[in-house]
């Protein structure tokens, strides 16, 4: 009877690259510097302190944060609305989204070893925030950092592209011939819906001021409409989707949009906060409607990273503030006239 013999089983590494591995890891502080808040209120609520370096546990990574997105979702928790009522305790921290370096990962052969350069969204409120030097973050939140692009304008992607990518991809489908109207087609999420939808073929109408117009253009849209001078109803015609960034908060914004969409179009929603009752109001307009969260898929982040690398799309950092200065970054943000991000330098790279 032949003897089957299998070869001997052999470590994953050597002794002596262990501790290469090990010794090449740098050493983690104890604390680090963290901009906080202890209660809701105006930008002067936040501060800058020191708090505890935070532990990932099973898949997370805990990474170095280079650079920081801020985002209105920020501002609104910080002032009392937002994610505010998910928050356990004070102080607390802000962000979700970042780009920096990995510093531990789950185990010693995961992909992203320390040393990778990443970007991605942390789950905030249910853990600490990016407005810090180190962040705890899911492996499947992340992606590798375009290599074409710097930290700081890496940090401006996560959160506002992946919702982008929610709204005009999943949600909209945007295929060829498609007529889509995006409102605020300047800002964060609006500058990336823009080019999504021309990238996949849409015919684009984005609103926006005077002064972004000719960049609209540029970004992809077809038809631009100063929403200060013009009725977009006037001008837009029948639509199939309209993607509404600013709701009812402004000159009924939300509800004058059902008025262009063909019977049975999409109206999708982001800030659902500024209009409650959209759903019925559009069922009692013949038309579909869905509100829309983002979704920090680390595979989806990918996707944007290989489109950003070949330069089919952009990301605009419209101001860079350093960590200390969040608040002034949110009184930025709250005057409403941002071109695509503003972004918290937080460490050199």
């Amino acid at each position: 009877m032949a003897v089957h013999r299998f070869p001997r089983f052999r470590p994953l590494h050597s002794a002596s690259a262990e501790d290469a591995a090990r010794q090449a890891v740098p050493i983690t502080p104890a604390e680090m510097r963290a901009v906080v808040f202890d209660g809701v209120g105006a930008p002067e609520v936040l501060r800058e302190t020191t708090v505890p370096v935070p532990s990932p546990v099973l898949s997370e990574l805990l990474v170095r944060v280079v650079a920081a997105g801020i985002n209105p979702i920020d501002a609104k928790t910080r002032g009392g609305s937002g994610v505010s009522g998910a928050l356990t305790s004070f102080p607390s921290s802000l962000g979700f989204d970042f780009s920096g370096v990995v510093v531990k990962a789950p185990y010693e052969s995961h992909p992203l070893t320390p040393g990778t350069e990443v970007f991605g969204m942390v789950p905030f409120p249910r853990s600490g925030g990016t407005y810090a030097e180190y962040a705890v973050v899911p492996s499947l939140s992340v992606a590798r950092k375009p290599a074409s692009l710097s930290h700081v304008a890496a940090a401006g992607v996560p959160l506002a592209a992946l919702t982008a990518w929610g709204l005009v991809v999943e949600t909209a489908h945007a295929h060829e011939g498609q007529r889509m109207l995006i409102h605020a087609g300047s800002g964060g999420v609006g500058h990336f819906a823009v080019q999504l939808a021309s990238y996949f073929g849409a015919r684009v109408t984005a609103t926006g001021s005077a002064a972004n117009l000719p960049w609209l253009r540029e970004l992809g849209a077809s038809v631009v409409i100063d929403y200060a001078t013009t009725r977009f109803e006037d001008v837009s015609g029948d639509v199939d989707v309209v993607i509404d960034l600013i709701g009812n908060v402004h000159d009924d914004t939300g509800s004058r949009s059902l008025t262009v969409l063909r019977p049975g179009g999409l109206y999708v929603l982001v800030p659902t906060g500024g209009w409650p009752d959209y759903a019925e109001a559009a069922a009692a307009a013949g038309m579909r409607a869905t509100s829309y969260k983002v979704v920090p898929d680390g595979g989806v982040l990918a996707t944007i990273g290989r489109l950003l690398e070949s330069g089919a799309i952009q990301v605009f950092v419209d101001q860079v503030f350093d960590l200390g200065e969040a608040a002034a970054a949110h009184r930025e943000l709250e005057k409403g006239h941002t071109r695509g991000k503003i972004v918290l330098s937080v460490a050199d790279a």
